[in-house]
This record gives structure tokens, sequence and C-alpha cells, in this order.
């Protein structure tokens, strides 16, 4: 299968997870659904795809995950309360969510892996090329990563992951690139990928991170893809795949990403992502940084 050359306007957002990191808060609560500061995390990475241009966004979901329709969707009850009482800014905040980007829904089923995922979204993407979003990592809105990789799929074609310097010793919590020099600073080529390997055995110390845009060829090779570490469908095995065999919808370019990005996949990372945020908020910042720095001085 030869690599396509539409035009990106799909994006895909796997969110059936558990949350089980989050427990018990994540017991009836999606965890897409917790808080950054006043807003879901979810809602970040939807504004993402849709400065991208990309407003055709799929979720991937599972069991309890309605929350997640009921926030992209209209509240008209709400709307009317807030409107009667001419409280039009937080009506138009409200608002917004659901003013985003067209959002359909599809069932994972088994969650059988980030590929698995992937690949249930095979029907609403079709043939041509789309991003994958994932929720665990918010990119800051000034650092326009996801542009970017799609400027670099359009000039080199097939599928671009996003690349970032880490500790080596924490490679092992990533997916890691073994990766070549290009004319251009920032992108590189990828000639291998290594679902978290041990920091003796890692090509590189350049992790992925949750962003990708791929050719829709990563969808028949997911399909031959064989359950792989912890007994799933691994994406970073389909597109090593790609990277060692371009002609079957490849190749597999990197964007090495310097910019802001709050993770949110763990308990300690979320804290940190919500106090960045906040520290930078215009409406929050100055005041919760003095308190902040009294609180630190008083702990100290």
């Amino acid at each position: 299968m030869t690599a396509s050359h539409g035009r990106i306007s799909k994006a895909v957002i796997p969110a059936a997870g558990l949350g089980t990191r989050f427990l018990p808060a994540t017991k009836a609560t999606p965890k897409e659904m917790l808080p950054v500061v006043d807003k879901p995390a979810i809602q970040y990475v939807v504004e993402e795809a849709a400065a991208a241009g990309l407003t055709d966004v799929l979720m991937v979901t599972g069991r309890n995950k309605r929350p997640l329709e009921d926030h992209f969707d209209r509240n008209y009850e709400l709307e009317e309360a807030l409107n009667r009482k001419g409280d039009g800014s937080r009506l138009a905040r409200v608002q917004e969510s659901s003013d985003l980007a067209t959002i359909h829904y599809v069932r994972q089923g088994d969650p059988r892996g980030l590929g698995h995922a992937v690949l249930c979204a095979a029907p609403h993407v079709g043939d041509q090329p789309f991003a994958v979003l994932l929720g665990d990592d918010l990119i800051d809105p000034r650092d326009p990563l996801l542009r970017r990789m799609i400027e670099v799929r359009e000039e080199y074609g097939g599928s671009v992951v996003a690349l970032m310097e880490v500790d080596p010793a924490s490679i092992g919590l990533y997916g890691c690139a073994a990766a070549a020099p290009t004319g251009d600073d920032d992108v590189v080529t990828v000639s291998d990928l290594v679902e978290k390997p041990e920091p003796a055995e890692a090509p590189s110390n350049l992790a992925i991170i949750g962003r990708y845009v791929l050719d829709p060829a990563v969808f028949e090779v997911l399909r031959k893809t064989a359950p792989g570490r912890g007994g799933e469908i691994q994406l970073t095995d389909a597109l090593q795949e790609l990277a060692a065999h371009p002609e079957l919808g490849g190749p597999v370019h990197g964007v090495v990403f310097k910019g802001r990005r709050y993770d949110t996949g763990d308990r300690g990372d979320y804290l940190r992502a919500i106090v960045r945020l906040a520290c930078e908020r215009e409406d929050l910042g100055p005041d919760f940084r003095a308190w902040l720095r009294s609180y630190v001085t008083e702990e100290m």
C-alpha cells in the first residue's frame, strides 16, 4: 500500500482507559473529565485539535464514558439559566466546548491497547491521513506542535510522531525512537521504535509523546500486528513496521518537541500541571503565585 497524500481533517482521541492511577476519583468519573484548573483535561486536547484545523474529532471510548458526550453536547437548561441571569461570561464558557468541533464516538469494547483503539477508528477515518492525540499529554497552545507535525507530514509524507528528549534513566517509561537527522533542525527520520526499553538497551533518549499524524496505511499494519508488551496491540509496533518497510505506507519521521508539555498521566505530574497552568493564567496567576510563594516559604 502506498502512502496517502490527502489533506488532514480528522483527529482521533483514545479515551477508553480506566484511569486506575486516579482511583477512587475515577470510580464514577472518567479520568479525561478530571479538571485541570477549571476545564476537564479532554477539552484542552480537543481545543488543540481544533486550533490545528482538525474539526472532525472521533473519541474512542469505553464503558462509563457518557460524561464525555454530555460535556461536548449542548446543555440548554444551564444555558437558559445563565442567559436569564445575564451571565454572558459563564454562558460563553459553557457553550465553548460544544462549538469546538464536530465530535463522534465509537466504543472500543475490550481494552486491547492503543493500537487496537486506533484501529477502531478505521471506518470513520477511511483512506485519509489523520492525527491521534492522547489525553495524558497536554501541549501548551503557545507551542503549536500538532500544526508543525502536519507540516512535516505534508513535506515528507508517511507518518509523523512527536518526540521529546528525556533523562536516559527514565526512557523505559516511554516508547523510544532510533533516529537520524534531516535537513530540518527539529525533524528526524525514524528507523526503529522500541516500546518501553530497558535504559541500557534504548537506542536514544528520544521518547514518543502523545501526538501522532498517521498515514491510513497504519490500519492494515495494525490488523496484522500481534499483541506485544502487556498482551496489547501496540501502536509503536505498527509504526516500527512502517519505519522498517516504507513501501507499506511510510516513511516515519519525528518532530523533536522542545516546548511546554504538561503530563497529567500520574497524580504528581497532574498536580504540577495544574499549578503551572494556574500560575500562567492572567485571571488567577498573580494572586495564586503570591499565595504559593508564601506557602512555600512557610513550609521550608
